[in-house]
């Protein structure tokens, strides 16, 4: 992201087939990161949870429900930006 925009250096972009799913994976995030001393500078969405924003300054994490994810379609909203390969899945 670092070549497109100053919102952040990476998006993490990630997606549950429902709500529990959304809310579960957008804690563990959360949770990974906190043991390592990283807490986040504010999380967004975390009540409805079609769309969790995790914002860590140089990193957000989107946690979305699937056809949330369809409609905003950050993919292709940021389409130049570099990919980076997936590390792990879940």
């Amino acid at each position: 992201m670092r070549k497109v925009t100053v919102i952040a250096d990476f998006f993490v972009l990630c997606s549950g087939e429902s709500t529990t799913q959304v809310k579960a994976i957008a804690d563990w995030v959360e949770e990974m990161l906190k043991e390592r001393g990283i807490k986040p500078l504010r999380i967004e969405g975390a009540s409805h949870a079609h769309w969790i924003l995790i914002d860590y300054g140089s990193v957000v994490v989107h946690v979305f429900e699937s056809e949330t994810r369809d409609y905003y379609s950050l993919d292709k909203l940021w389409i130049d930006a570099e990919l980076v390969p997936t590390l792990f899945t879940l």
